[in-house]
């Protein structure tokens, strides 16, 4: 059932690309200890995460000893670089969702560093906690009942009530069957999991996650992520064993189940690892994460500048609490995505917002299909094909138009580079578009011996 908050956009918040740039967003959301997120600045966000080791009970002194270091010397840093505001994500390991008291342990000890540093130095700053998604435990995934439910949904309101002023999930729903689809590049089936399953899911999810935010004043409800669907494409493809150009349009389509998270009443900041999020700030004006060529820590990309063209948070993905010869990793990374910002701003205040937009854009626009479709021309053509459409599987397969449209035009236009396989990638990818079912049920019945086996029906409302 979808809540009472759901809403439906239907025309664009930013309709203009001079108006679709980082650090603005027509609706800028306040959180935490001060900090105004999309009002004219872009902020670092810092994630960061242990080094190799178990996480038991006879480790967890050790755990939260290194959580402790990692909030001091992040905080650390941020002061002595007069960073005017900081936002902290605690993406919790599937132990500490699993043990819900242990993720909202570690959320507490966070903002009680994060409370020490605004009180004592009147640092502007946030905490996002993202518990993981253990709903897929069991195969096929019960989503909606079943104890890993039960876990996580205890793990979002003990961490709420711990000190957590955001919270975010990267949600499962459809990965199922995303990830068989994928394997073997079957286009249908890809759309079967992020235009049918995954809205589904996100519809029931995060109507739950707004309403546990709504009895914890001042905790915001932020924003999913298609991290296991359209990042896993991209890792893939950069390993060559995937099409670039399908990957794009997977980024494309993923863009309507992460609306869906705000459909509900998200109010963002989108997830960093949400590379979509450019879509999702066009159409909802609210302000978006994103990572790059900082967040190499963690990834490898070819979107490394374009990513920050439109971001009001600026994040490293995340980092491991290891020794550099500077300091720890995470305290040096926290220097590094301040450092961007910094002049990220200092061009935004002499009027230079727009050129230096155009240059993160330029630099790597037509160098893969994936920057292709990140371009603030592209993301606004994307989310106008969206808010046409009038139901998520016909949005999904909408955006995949548009984004084939943009990299054919590129190719024929000589701007990008497209090997022999990667055209007849976009020749397979158009040809099963136009054999798509008209509207999901028959895309559901078409298939149901493929897929049916996958997916637990009463999970999505089915």
């Amino acid at each position: 059932m979808i809540a009472k908050s759901a809403r439906k956009f239907t025309a664009l918040a930013i309709a203009r690309e001079s108006e679709l740039v980082y650090g603005t967003s027509p609706h800028p959301l306040a959180c935490g200890l001060g900090l105004t997120v999309g009002a004219g600045k872009v902020f670092p966000e810092v994630n960061f995460t242990l080094p190799p080791m178990s996480i038991a009970a006879e480790t967890w002194t050790e755990v939260k000893e290194h959580y402790e270091e990692m909030a001091a010397q992040i905080l650390r840093r941020a002061v002595a670089l007069a960073v005017p505001g900081i936002v902290l994500e605690f993406e919790l390991l599937p132990a500490m969702t699993d043990e819900p008291e242990w993720g909202a342990e570690i959320t507490a000890i966070l903002k009680r560093h994060m409370q020490a540093a605004h009180e004592k130095y009147k640092l502007a700053c946030a905490l996002r906690v993202t518990p993981t998604d253990i709903r897929d435990q069991q195969k096929p995934p019960l989503l909606r009942t079943g104890e890993p439910w039960l876990r996580l949904r205890e793990s979002l309101d003990r961490c709420a009530g711990a000190g957590a002023d955001i919270l975010s999930i990267e949600s499962v729903g459809g990965k199922e069957v995303h990830d068989k689809a994928l394997m073997f590049g079957d286009f249908a089936g890809i759309v079967l999991a992020l235009g049918v399953l995954a809205p589904r899911d996100m519809t029931w999810l995060w109507g739950e996650i707004v309403s546990i935010c709504a009895s914890h004043p001042g905790v915001v409800p932020g924003a999913d992520s298609a991290c296991g669907f359209a990042n896993t494409a991209m890792q893939l493809a950069h390993q060559k064993m995937l099409p670039e150009v399908l990957a794009a349009v997977i980024r494309a389509m993923s863009s309507v189940r992460s609306l869906a998270a705000f459909e509900q009443g998200a109010l963002g900041p989108s997830k960093d690892c949400a590379y979509e999020g450019p879509v999702v700030k066009a159409i909802t004006g609210l302000p978006i994460s994103m990572e790059g060529k900082s967040a190499s820590c963690a990834h490898f990309s070819p979107i490394g500048n374009i990513a920050a063209a439109m971001c009001d948070l600026w994040s490293n993905e995340s980092v491991q609490n290891v020794r550099l010869l500077s300091g720890n990793a995470p305290e040096a990374f926290t220097e590094l995505l301040a450092y961007d910002c910094r002049l990220m701003n200092a061009a935004a205040s002499r009027d230079g917002a727009l050129t230096l937009r155009n240059w993160l854009t330029d630099s790597d626009e037509w160098c893969s299909p994936q920057a292709a479709v990140l371009s603030p021309e592209a993301t606004l053509r994307i989310a106008q094909t969206i808010i046409g459409e009038p139901s998520h599987y016909r949005q999904t397969i909408a955006a995949g138009r548009a984004a084939l449209n943009l990299l054919k035009e590129g190719y024929s236009a000589g701007k990008l580079c497209l090997s022999r396989k990667e055209q007849q990638w976009l020749s397979q990818i158009e040809a099963a578009l136009e054999d798509l079912p008209a509207e999901e049920p028959a895309l559901m019945a078409l298939l149901e011996d493929q897929y049916g086996g996958l997916y637990d029906k009463a999970s999505y409302g089915l």
